[in-house]
């Protein structure tokens, strides 16, 4: 045990806890690389898109990571403020208002959406105007994915940003060394606090981020069958 454990025994529980709290991040960060590329699939093969596919890279940091994702998903919505100009500058006002009118029926909206679709692409299919609907007439945009960059930059920032993602794998000591090369053994609680707070809100913006996408790639499967 090192001096310090024995002059402050808290310690070992606070290390341990910022451990947990590393790898939570990196387990709830993959499954969104997961949910991101399948998205990116859909974009690409149903709307014209060609948006490349991101993978969480082993070597690099979590702020490094964070970047890679936080950068498909500015494209993603570049992609979707896209297809909404595109509605409006092809569309009648009347019909572009149809599209955002949550008493308007969803079939209607779907068929106002493949005409622009088919002047835009040359042809297109009912699943590329139901995405589309499906993307503009959410939160998805407006929300969910600008709520999750924001956290992802913040998680960037923290005191756990600067650490390797496979740093878990390589033993107590390399991870501690990490953190601590960042913040006195003092701060190592306040660490655990902030460091919580911001995986906290993250893995809730991530759920509804996850479930957003899930809803548009199973629809897409129910279209195809």
């Amino acid at each position: 045990m090192a001096l310090s454990d024995l002059l402050y025994p808290d310690n070992p529980k606070r290390k341990q806890e910022l451990i947990n709290l590393h790898q939570e991040l990196l387990d709830c960060m993959s499954t969104n690389f997961h949910a991101t590329n399948e998205l990116v699939g859909v974009l690409n093969k149903h709307l014209g898109c060609t948006i490349a596919p991101i993978e969480m890279r082993e070597s690099s940091t979590v702020k490094e990571n964070c970047e890679i994702i936080i950068q498909v998903m500015s494209e993603i919505q570049h992609q979707v403020q896209k297809i909404d100009s595109d509605m409006k500058e092809k569309l009648e006002p009347v019909l572009y208002q149809k599209l955002y009118d949550i008493k308007e029926p969803e079939l209607e909206k779907i068929a106002i959406a493949q005409r622009v679709f088919s002047i835009i692409l040359g042809e297109a299919t009912s699943t590329a105007a139901m995405v589309a609907i499906k993307l503009l007439g959410s939160n998805f945009l407006t929300l969910t994915v600008s709520k999750l960059i924001g956290l992802l930059a913040a998680i960037g920032a923290s005191v756990l940003g600067g650490v390797s993602i496979t740093i878990i794998g390589l033993g107590l000591e390399m991870i501690l060394h990490a953190i601590l090369g960042a913040v006195e053994r003092s701060q190592l609680l306040t660490a655990v606090r902030s460091y919580e707070k911001h995986l906290a809100e993250f893995k809730a913006a991530s759920e509804k981020y996850q479930c957003a996408i899930h809803e548009v790639t199973s629809l897409v499967r129910q279209q195809v069958q």
